[in-house]
């Protein structure tokens, strides 16, 4: 397609890769020039043969990539591990420092700085009753939570609060329910904290029939390091360490989480990424109100205290504003240092 476009001189504003790369032998990538019939079977009697050809089709897919940038095209790596396999088939895909790549992922360029940086990633929740009519309740309520906190939040954020008002309000119409009765919003540590005690106290008081189950995705703000995805805008170095999920899966275990793990791969491949997860049962009582208080709030603002080291301009925003609401927490930020006087020092 991209060849085509080039070929037929058409502008293509903005471009992305969300193929299985992180899979790419297995059938997360299939080589230009071959059927899929003819793919699968030279994956299975062939496997170094088709290794090779998916390598060549990846270098033939990055030259595209380059023709249409080199005319201003815009394109990010969703982070399923295309640059990373792209760099290893010997793709013309790095930056001159021969360290980074040549192309940013999603999250340096729009969801780290516009979300996790400020805190906001998917927080999800399950009525335990199966009931569809309890799922109703709680997205009224996580509604009516983020409406008030959209009248006094920062202009920082305030369209990540629009954002997610728009999506919880239309939730139910656009039956976005596929099994259990779940769901899943963008929030911070203050929106997760209220819309999970709202959430206990309506079991308290039998407004819902059931516990209700928290949890997050690992794709969030400090649940996983993986350096060429959610950890990808941490430009300290410390993106290549696994240290932030083992922390919050400690953290998260003995600040009142009901189960946690830890675990491998999760989108961008075997050996590139730790995950950390927990689950958080809500069931009405003053001890879950206790425990969510201080299970989110590290949950959370553990990352932005990384990011935030890391001297992330929006992480340093939010650590400071957490620091001024909550006296008791104690975060180590960085020392800012004018860049020119580094430059002067090792020049």
């Amino acid at each position: 397609m991209g060849k085509v476009c080039i070929e037929e001189d058409i502008y293509v504003s903005v471009g992305s890769d969300q193929t299985s790369l992180h899979n790419p032998w297995s059938g997360g990538y299939y080589p230009v020039g071959f059927s899929f019939e003819e793919s699968n079977k030279m994956m299975v009697e062939d496997p170094e043969r088709f290794k090779k050809v998916v390598q060549q089709a990846l270098v033939r897919h990055v030259e595209a990539i380059n023709k249409h940038a080199s005319r201003g095209t815009y394109f990010f790596d969703y982070g399923n591990a295309f640059l990373l396999e792209a760099s290893r088939a010997g793709a013309d895909i790095m930056a001159e420092d021969g360290v980074n790549f040549r192309y940013p992922s999603y999250v340096q360029d729009i969801l780290g700085p516009m979300c996790f940086d400020y805190g906001f990633g998917p927080f999800r929740w399950v009525c335990t009753s199966g009931d569809p009519e309890d799922l109703r309740k709680t997205d009224y309520l996580a509604l009516e939570v983020m409406t008030q906190l959209k009248e006094s939040a920062s202009h920082n954020i305030v369209q990540q609060l629009e954002d997610n008002i728009k999506w919880i309000r239309e939730a139910d119409q656009n039956r976005l329910v596929v099994g259990s009765q779940a769901r899943i919003l963008y929030a911070d540590a203050l929106g997760r904290i209220r819309i999970a005690e709202a959430f206990n106290k309506a079991i308290r008081d039998g407004r819902l029939k059931g516990p209700v189950v928290l949890g997050r995705d690992h794709h969030d703000v400090s649940g996983t390091d993986s350096p060429y995805r959610e950890t990808s805008n941490i430009y300290d170095g410390s993106r290549f360490t696994a240290d932030m999920a083992i922390h919050n899966v400690i953290g998260d275990s003995f600040r009142g989480a009901t189960w946690v793990s830890i675990h491998n791969g999760g989108g961008v491949g075997w050996g590139e990424v730790i995950n950390g997860g927990f689950g958080l049962v809500l069931d009405g009582s003053q001890e879950a109100d206790n425990r969510l208080k201080q299970m989110l709030f590290f949950d959370v603002n553990n990352g932005i205290a990384r990011r935030a080291w890391a001297r992330n301009k929006e992480a340093l925003e939010a650590i400071e504003k957490e620091l001024q609401r909550t006296p008791q927490l104690k975060v180590t930020t960085p020392n800012l240092v004018d860049q020119s006087l580094l430059d002067k020092i090792f020049s």
